[in-house]
């Protein structure tokens, strides 16, 4: 946090020559106006300072000042100097939200204490705005995506860093991984939230029609162009434009997206106007990003991988699975309008022995035959060729998270279902790495 800064206002020279020395003397930075509406440049929301004011002024009073300042931030602490005379108006003051105010002449200790306690008072303000901003973002992120495995909460903590600047995103990942998923994570934890989120599946529209779905067309542009219509690209401005498996595209649209993400501006088919387009684009590819081997050309994918974020499959973060099975059966079961129905920890150990190539949308599918009590579909995996040691640590791991996932991360639930000695439990968690606030409310996931 910045050295707090304290905003003076006095239409009388010498007083505020006297009072911004005395603060001066104090310790704070000051800086000092004879005209009030100047102080208003000098804030916004989360200013770290307190604004102190004469009432009584010719072009702008201490009531209207502290009206104007806390309709850009109410927990900005504005102290008043009155004259005998205006008490009643100071009261009015407080009442209406002034931090304090100060009856003329008083004592320069009396300013700087009084200035000292409302820094305070605004720093832990901020402190906790700034908590409660990071609680959200992360219940936000949780309820986005949900896991807790080690690769997982490194993801959650770069799409939160990434999310609130305005660069360009590369999402790499296998088929069903979540791409589309972390791609409205960003958006939806971005200042850009309230504007619009617009996919575009580029493996699935038809070449001859991409064109004019990306650019959209003016009348008669082509037969049967009746009408102009806008493209995906004006449809998302001010928001996220999100391209779907960029890799499967033609070169002739990669060279396109190219010239789009360059210039930041489009011409539509059948005209050569340019159309300035304030878009972030957020793209994606499960084909391999090596510059030997890629389907992206390097140009466009330089553009577009300013920063870039690797989704684990499903395999390599198993530990998460049966939190995920969880919460992917309530969500089938609230859309399918039927009761969940219990998961056994012997159901959850198996569906970790499976590769899961399909990644969590095939596990989705898996929970909604589960749901509607369809055969699952899956086998479990051919053993790999470790050693016994190694199996049978991947064995131990399964079990115990799936019975903490299916006690809710109840000690004693899970220690009393396996048989364990609670001290034989805290030993195993802790060699495999696994934390029970992670599988804490795993059925209310």
């Amino acid at each position: 946090m910045t050295e707090p800064q304290i905003l003076l206002v006095d239409d009388e020279e010498d007083v505020r020559l006297a009072q911004g020395q005395a603060l001066e003397l104090g310790g704070f930075e000051v800086a000092a106006f004879a005209r009030p509406e100047r102080v208003l440049d000098r804030i916004d929301t989360g200013f770290f300072g307190v604004v102190v004011s004469d009432i009584r002024m010719s072009r702008m009073d201490g009531m209207q000042l502290l009206a104007e300042v806390h309709a850009v931030d109410a927990g900005i602490p504005v102290i008043l100097m009155t004259g005998h005379g205006d008490i009643a108006m100071a009261v009015e003051a407080m009442r209406l939200g002034a931090y304090d105010f100060l009856e003329k002449p008083f004592p320069a200790a009396r300013l700087v204490t009084t200035v000292g306690r409302a820094i305070e008072y605004r720093g832990l303000t901020l402190e906790n705005q700034s908590i409660k901003q990071e609680l959200d973002t992360q219940g936000e992120l949780d309820r986005l995506l949900v896991g807790r495995s080690a690769e997982m909460r490194e993801l959650g903590r770069s799409i939160h860093a990434i999310a609130t600047s305005e660069i360009d995103v590369m999402v790499l990942g296998e088929t069903g991984t979540g791409k589309a998923l972390v791609a409205r994570a960003i958006h939806d934890l971005s200042d850009r939230k309230e504007k619009p989120f617009i996919a575009v599946n580029l493996a699935a529209l038809p070449e001859a029609t991409l064109d004019s779905e990306l650019f959209g067309h003016e009348a008669g542009a082509f037969p049967g162009a009746i009408r102009a219509r806008h493209g995906r690209f004006e449809h998302a401005r001010g928001g996220t434009l999100f391209l779907d498996e960029v890799g499967t595209a033609s070169a002739a649209i990669q060279a396109k997206l190219l010239r789009v993400v360059e210039e930041r501006s489009i011409e539509r088919m059948g005209s050569q106007e340019p159309i300035p387009l304030n878009v972030r684009f957020i793209a994606s590819t499960n084909r391999p990003v090596d510059r030997h081997k890629s389907a992206v050309r390097d140009d466009l994918l330089y553009r577009l991988s300013v920063a870039t974020l690797k989704i684990p499959p499903l395999r390599e973060r198993l530990d998460d699975l049966p939190r995920l099975f969880q919460h992917l059966v309530d969500r089938a079961a609230h859309r399918l309008r039927k009761e969940p129905p219990d998961i056994s920890v012997g159901l959850l150990t198996s569906l970790t022995e499976h590769d899961w190539p399909g990644n969590v949308r095939e596990l989705r599918n898996v929970a909604e035959r589960f749901v509607l009590n369809l055969d699952l579909g899956h086998k479990p995996s051919e053993a790999p060729g470790t050693s016994l040691a190694e199996q049978v640590e991947k064995f131990e791991r399964t079990v115990i998270a799936a019975t903490l996932t299916s006690h809710d991360g109840e000690l004693k639930a899970t220690y009393e279902s396996l048989s364990l000695s609670r001290k034989t439990l805290y030993e195993k968690m802790q060699r495999l790495g696994l934390r029970r606030e992670d599988f804490a409310g795993s059925s209310e996931s």
